[in-house]
């Protein structure tokens, strides 16, 4: 049975891009695209929006609609957006590529999974998530011998900061060490800081032109650097991984999975 996918964002780059692969992967079809009100492109035909024929399928503002007419839906837009969607995903799949949630959003979103399949991780790339696998061996195996530095850059129009998939890269190390990132996470340094603690884990951010992803995990030993590198050269890639992770959670039970789930790399 085909799945039946929605795209929350439809116009936006991330979403067209989402539209594009999802309209040409066998065992889905695009069969919604939600859009905010007032959007200019409310009414337009998904495919002419994506350069494709005419699908028949209007972008619309009407939530509750579209996800009553498709198995899942697939969101990159803003936290607000992402948890006003979650009361019309109960039953369905929802993929959330989502940056910039807090606590609380993500409380809601584990509360959701009861009732939804959900995929939610920092970056959907089948490159950074095994990256993320060995970030984590790396760090249980060096120890606390060596720092450890998370740098991401990403292009000027990003508006959080770090970046999900620089987060995810730092929980994998934490994990990898078995300590709470947020008791040993420094965002930023500025001014007489004093030296570094034993056991921090530091993310530096830097934001320009239109660098699609680039990041890299430095453990920093005495007199040895171990660093660790991907780089995104094109929004594909995490369409792709997101469809992939949407066609995986097909008839999967209710539950808040993530992209090693997906993968298998747990």
């Amino acid at each position: 049975m085909t799945l039946k996918l929605a795209i929350a964002g439809a116009a936006g780059r991330m979403g067209r891009e989402l539209a594009k692969i999802v309209h040409t992967t066998e065992g889905c079809t695009l069969a919604g695209g939600l859009e905010a009100p007032g959007s200019p492109h409310l009414g337009a035909d998904y495919g002419e929006l994506i350069g494709e024929k005419k699908l028949g399928v209007a972008i619309s503002d009407d939530a509750a609609k579209v996800a009553a007419s498709v198995d899942g839906i697939i969101d990159f837009t803003i936290p607000k957006a992402t948890l006003s969607l979650l009361k019309h995903t109960k039953g369905k799949i929802h993929v959330i590529g989502t940056t910039g949630i807090d606590a609380a959003g993500d409380a809601e979103i584990a509360e959701a999974a009861k009732a939804a399949t959900i995929v939610k991780t920092g970056n959907f790339s089948l490159g950074v998530n095994m990256l993320a696998a060995l970030v984590k061996r790396a760090a249980a195996t060096l120890g606390q011998d060596f720092d450890i530095e998370v740098l991401e850059m990403h292009h000027r129009m990003k508006i959080d900061a770090p970046s999900g998939t620089a987060l995810l890269l730092g929980k994998a190390a934490a994990d990898g060490r078995e300590i709470n990132l947020k008791e040993h996470s420094v965002r930023s340094r500025d001014g007489h800081t004093g030296a570094r603690n034993a056991g921090d884990i530091g993310f530096a951010t830097l934001r320009g032109g239109t660098v699609v992803g680039d990041h890299t995990v430095i453990f920093a030993g005495n007199g040895e650097r171990l660093e660790m590198r991907h780089v995104a050269e094109s929004r594909e890639l995490f369409a792709r991984g997101a469809v992939k992770a949407a066609l995986w959670a097909k008839g999967k039970k209710p539950g808040l999975y993530n992209m090693f789930d997906v993968l298998g790399l747990e």
